[in-house]
């Protein structure tokens, strides 16, 4: 493809290939439409807890492709590790030509310091209970294929979609308020260990905010994921932005690419 928007910086979390749930074809667009200086894989990129022998689609191994093309073409690539892929962290610390695996990762962006890590050490359950989160990942995984089939049959009538997902996160008491507790906790950590920045997957919840306590401040940004939200963050020209993907920034699936539009969040994040 001709024509690729350059950024800077690009992190995605939370791509889950190898599931049902991955948008692997929206995700290969995306991909194919930026040429990216750095791109962070920040955790849950391939799901190695609910992984098959028998599903992978050639839609996700074009994701793949799509990585390989990028260090090919000089984009350097950090993978960060999760929980649905911590065998990985095995061999964290290994570097291969322009590929790099680590668990965390600092960035000094025009003198301030971008702390990124996935985010699981918050989440009690993948510390105590793990067996109950791959149960729950399971059911995660027939909710997203009864979405997909919802959607589907809305579209035939002309109305939008839903996320039944979202809808069920948003109306649980004790999700929104793991949300809120793993936010703060992100953020008073970075606070707590002089970061400008913190970036984290896991919860599936893109987001760019700011945030102040009693020892000082601290920008807060989520990469969201490629299962409900398909989203990414993207930083050009001393800017963060949330990239929101949109079927209709893709005229010719093959060919041509328009500029997407973004979600613009510059009054919180604004570098230098």
């Amino acid at each position: 493809m001709t024509n690729k928007r350059p950024v800077d910086i690009v992190v995605l979390s939370d791509l889950h290939l190898g599931t049902v749930g991955c948008h692997a074809v929206e995700l290969a667009q995306y991909l194919n439409s930026i040429e990216p200086r750095i791109l962070v894989l920040n955790g849950d990129i391939f799901d190695i807890w609910n992984f098959k022998k028998y599903y992978w689609p050639e839609s996700h191994m074009q994701v793949v492709k799509c990585f390989l093309s990028m260090m090919a073409n000089g984009t350097d690539i950090y993978y960060l590790t999760g929980n649905h892929d911590e065998v990985i962290r095995k061999i964290s610390s290994l570097q291969l030509g322009p590929l790099f695996v680590k668990d965390k990762l600092v960035l000094n962006l025009n003198g301030e310091q971008c702390w990124i890590f996935h985010g699981d050490i918050f989440d009690i359950t993948m510390k105590q209970t793990r067996w109950v989160a791959k149960i729950g990942g399971k059911g995660y995984d027939m909710l997203i294929l009864l979405n997909r089939a919802v959607n589907w049959l809305l579209k035939k009538m002309g109305k939008d979609k839903i996320s039944l997902s979202k809808r069920i996160k948003d109306s649980v008491k004790k999700a929104v308020q793991f949300i809120d507790d793993f936010e703060i906790s992100a953020m008073d950590l970075a606070i707590q260990n002089g970061y400008d920045y913190v970036i984290c997957g896991h919860i599936h919840q893109p987001k760019i905010k700011g945030y102040e306590n009693e020892e000082g401040s601290v920008i807060y940004m989520n990469s969201g994921d490629w299962i409900e939200n398909l989203t990414a963050l993207e930083y050009n020209g001393k800017e963060w932005e949330m990239y929101k993907y949109a079927e209709d920034d893709f005229i010719d699936k093959e060919q041509s690419v328009t500029i997407p539009v973004r979600q613009r969040y510059k009054e919180v994040a604004v570098i230098g």
